[in-house]
Order: structure tokens, then sequence, then C-alpha cells
């Protein structure tokens, strides 16, 4: 049986900076394939146009099969969600609210999808909302002020996302573990870590200084502990992102996804 994976990002955007193309291309790396089957799932931020754009012009320069699912528009963008999923070599949530993001997947059955999808060996990937819905449990600003939100469940404990520019979310997560909250972990933009069934096995970051840090309840009060994340390969984007953009838009307006 496949070894379950899921790889939970503490902020990334696809842009041509090398940092974040290091963090795709690591992701590709970690699919196993040859020619990576990988699907946007832009939920969590209302399927922005523009971000699934951006999505398809960095994939244009690795030579992926890309492709996309827009819960808002399935009306003229028809797919069979399960089928499509399941056949994917990586699946990649994009950031937002999680608090809309779990609902809507429960909506549309896409929770129960995404947990076979994880236990058939297809690799789950996301950042912001779309590492913390993964979890237990998460510390999300979708209704203002960061608090505690309920995830998937597929990974245990709690996961903060943003840790090192947003001094509200690292005060909620840490004052939540001290009163009882499952410990966990919190992600600064560009660091990862990679999750094999229920345990981390890989800490990374693309960006210098990124962090990862365990947080752990201790005698009422919570520990921070900084680990060791692998600092990625950085890289080049091969193809010009506005050409692959203006590509991507071709493809979109022909209605490829």
């Amino acid at each position: 049986m496949p070894t379950p994976r899921i790889v939970a990002l503490g902020g990334h955007e696809f842009r041509s900076r090398p940092s974040e193309l290091a963090v795709v291309r690591h992701l590709l790396e970690l699919s196993g394939a040859e020619r990576p089957r990988v699907c946007l799932l832009p939920t969590a931020s209302g399927d922005p146009q523009e971000g699934i754009t951006s999505f398809h012009a960095v994939l244009e320069g690795f030579g992926c099969e890309a492709s996309h699912i827009s819960l808002f528009r399935l009306e003229r963008e028809w797919v069979d969600l399960r089928e499509h999923l399941l056949a994917q070599d990586l699946i990649y949530v994009a950031g937002g609210s999680m608090l809309n993001l779990i609902a809507i997947w429960r909506a549309h059955g896409l929770d129960r999808v995404l947990s076979e999808a994880w236990r058939s060996g297809v690799l789950l990937a996301g950042q912001s909302a779309g590492a913390m819905c993964w979890f237990e449990l998460g510390i999300t600003a979708s209704a203002g002020r960061p608090r505690v939100a309920a995830g998937l469940g597929l990974l245990p404990g709690s996961l903060s996302v943003h840790y090192g520019r947003d001094p509200q979310r690292r005060a909620a997560l840490l004052e939540e573990v001290a009163g009882g909250l499952p410990g966990g972990y919190a992600l600064d933009d560009g660091a990862g870590l990679l999750f094999e069934g229920p345990r981390p096995v890989e800490a990374f970051s693309g960006t210098r200084g990124a962090r990862v840090v365990r947080i752990e309840h201790d005698g009422g009060r919570a520990v921070e502990c900084e680990l060791h994340p692998v600092p990625l390969r950085q890289e080049i984007q091969a193809v010009d992102p506005a050409i692959a953009e203006r590509r991507a838009l071709r493809r979109m307006h022909a209605g490829a996804r």
C-alpha cells in the first residue's frame, strides 16, 4: 500500500521568484512522477482567475500536466471531481479562508474524495489555509481575529501559518496551546513540512531564514522548539513568466482545464 503523504507550507505563491520556484520543484520531485499531473484547488480564495493563471504560467516551465478545479464555476467548467482528483500525482490547495474552504469542500463531498486520494498515494500539498486544512485544528483569521478552527483531521494536532510575519497568530497559538489545545507546528512563509502518514519526516525551506517550529504543551505553558529545515536549491524559471502567462490564458479561454 502507498504511504499517505502531505506537504504543509506556511506561505507560498506561484510566482517567478527563485525561492518560490524552489518549493515547486521540490513538490514535483516528491510526487515521484516523470511528468507529474498536478491539480490546483483554489477554493479558499473563491477561485480567483489571477491565481489560476499564475499557477499555469509557473507550471509551464516545469513540463507538467497542470489542471485546476473551480468549484465556483462547475456549471460551465464541469469535471468529475473524484475521477479527476484520484488521477493526479499532486493536488495543491491554495490559501484563503479556511472556514469557507472546509464548508465548501464538504458541500461538494471533496472532504471524502481528498481523504481517499491521500490514502491512495496522491501527494497532497497546500499553503496557508491549504496547509492548515489537513490538520485537526488550525489558527485561522478567516473571521477576523485569529482563532481555532477545525480541519479535516488527516494529520494530528494543530498548525499555524505565516508565523514570522503575523504576531497575532503566534500569540493566539501559544495562548491556546498553553490552555490545552493539542500542540503541533508553526511555519513561516517559505517553509514546509512533509508528513508520511501522521509523522513529520522532513522540514525544508525555500526562503533563507524561514522557520519550522514545533509547539508543545509543558506544565501550563506553550514551548517553541525551532527545527532545522533543509534549504532547497534555488531555481530559475526556464520559460519567461509573461510568455507562459499568455499561453495559460489562451488555453483557458479555449476551454482547457
